[in-house]
């Protein structure tokens, strides 16, 4: 895959060259870019999806640290810094490379920058996509640039044609007493410790009405802490119109039947982690589920078997959402259509079962039609596709629910009123997926989860590690329970399951609804 001609080195270069793309110290002479020019090289169609893949992580992961920590505070950026380190090391690597660094730094910066555009393209398809994407590459931007270091600033400024210097001890100390000034806390020793800028005072009026820089002879002397907001509304403003203007450029994607599948795949389904759909087969038993619907299932998949229970029926969606989590926590098919045909022969009888029903289940399990092995749903699917009309109980609780609703039902399960009070709040600011790992925490009587939750299956995985043992989380709850089957996260699955598959097991669910 190409994402633009390269131009061909001349011979002094050729020996600059890193990689047979074209990648070299030129291209990439520093580790923050404001990813002014795109890329120009080839790349694989496997990385073109697993740069994407690594990048979203990272987004995803801002996403849910910005609700539980105030903004670029020391406790949000040692956090954002431990999961760089261990999930991105690249985002952490210096600026300034030795020469035993220096390759694969470049490594980083090529994967950075590519990863950066295809994520463009993703996430350009809506005004609501491109403001999340906007405001997470704003926020990874913001860190990245606090963590540079004096000389790596002056060099990315210098590279970015921003005429903004640092200025000299001599100025500073001429300066110190109006310096002092422009902050509560800006002592003497704070002010020889500070480096500042000087800044066309145009450039910074926000701060100048309110006072927090020194104005001489048509500058601001803005301190290092400052100079993020300007640089970062630089950032914002030329990322913002470049997904407006990536985004009218998308129809000429529209024949690509090679990128559409992924990029569609990323705002839909950006971290749903597909299963292995017969790697725990046989592993959980249907005479296991009613303790395991108390302890260890999401609440979206807890409210289901309830209902199910309850009225012995569910409609198509419902169903396939149920239905699927339960083939991959390990129930077989024939356990499952013992299963569904106990609860369904109490409201429909037996003989409509076998008749209507029974073909869907082994439908999904891969038996019939195009033999499709169908993985369960993450999610991202679960919270954007098919909004449950009245009567319906598929779905996610935190998005689909009145917060009225979903009060009840928390106090029902005997969620303590604080703990009520914070899901509530979060499904209010639309943090759906941390609303769900709020409440994993409060019913495993954890400080912190610990992961990043965006599956259920990853959710029903998680609790069974932490009740047998097999993980070490803080403020851990005793045993109530051993369930014989932790299953373990399994590897995403090739794009065999298409978005034509699964609207073909849609039209059979549906087929047969009552």
């Amino acid at each position: 895959m190409q994402f633009g001609g390269t131009p061909k080195p001349s011979a002094s270069r050729r020996k600059r060259l890193r990689l047979a793309d074209g990648l070299s110290d030129d291209l990439y002479p520093h580790g923050l870019m404001m990813y002014n020019r795109p890329p120009m090289c080839n790349i694989t169609l496997q990385e073109f999806e697993s740069f994407a893949y690594d990048r979203v992580k990272v987004l995803h992961y801002l996403d849910s640290l910005g609700v539980s920590y105030v903004k670029n505070s020391p406790d949000y950026c040692q956090k954002l810094g431990d999961y760089l380190r261990k999930n991105y090391v690249g985002f952490t690597l210096t600026s300034e490379p030795s020469k035993d660094t220096e390759e694969r730094n470049l490594e980083w910066r090529r994967k950075d920058h590519i990863s950066h555009f295809i994520l463009r393209l993703a996430y350009c398809r809506s005004d609501e996509l491109r403001r999340w994407f906007l405001e997470k590459e704003v926020d990874l931007f913001k860190y990245r640039f606090n963590c540079e270091s004096t000389s790596s600033i002056k060099q990315f400024l210098m590279l970015n044609d921003m005429t903004y210097y640092p200025i000299s001890e001599e100025e500073k100390e001429k300066f110190s007493a109006h310096l002092k000034l422009i902050s509560y806390d800006m002592t003497q020793s704070k002010v020889q410790s500070t480096n500042f800028y000087k800044v066309p005072f145009t450039d910074v009026l926000n701060l100048v009405s309110s006072r927090r820089v020194f104005i001489n002879s048509g500058y601001a002397y803005v301190p290092q802490s400052e100079l993020i907001s300007i640089i970062s509304t630089r950032f914002r403003e030329h990322l913002s119109k470049a997904l407006a203007q990536t985004s009218r450029s998308l129809p000429e994607l529209e024949e690509d039947d090679r990128l559409l599948p992924i990029l569609r795949g990323f705002n839909k389904n950006t971290l749903a982690e597909a299963y292995d759909p017969n790697k725990n087969a046989g592993k959980v038993s249907i005479k296991q589920i009613d303790e395991l619907s108390k302890i260890s299932f999401p609440l979206c998949m807890r409210q289901l078997h309830q209902v199910l229970r309850e009225t012995h029926h569910h409609k198509h969606w419902a169903r396939l959402q149920y239905g699927l989590f339960l083939k991959g926590i390990g129930v077989t098919l024939e356990e499952s259509i013992k299963f569904w045909k106990a609860e369904f022969s109490k409201g429909v009888g037996e003989e409509k079962f076998n008749k209507e029903y029974s073909y869907n289940f082994r439908h999904m399990f891969g038996r019939e039609g195009k033999r499709t092995n169908y993985a369960p749903y993450g999610c991202m699917n679960i919270i954007m596709k098919n909004v449950p009309a009245p009567g319906e109980h598929h779905g996610c609780p935190f998005k689909h629910s009145s917060p009225e609703l979903l009060k009840q039902r928390l106090h029902h399960y005997k969620i303590p009123k604080d703990s009520i009070d914070e899901i509530i709040k979060l499904m209010k600011s639309q943090h759906y997926q941390i609303a769900c790992t709020k409440y994993y925490e409060v019913t495993h009587k954890v400080d912190e989860a610990g992961f990043q939750l965006n599956h259920p299956n990853q959710y029903f995985d998680e609790s069974q590690m932490l009740l047998k043992g097999e993980k070490k989380t803080t403020g851990l709850k005793p045993s109530q329970g051993n369930a014989e089957f932790t299953p373990k996260w399994s590897q995403p699955v090739p794009e065999s399951q298409t978005e034509e598959s699964e609207m073909e097991l849609d039209a059979l669910m549906t087929e047969v609804d009552v």
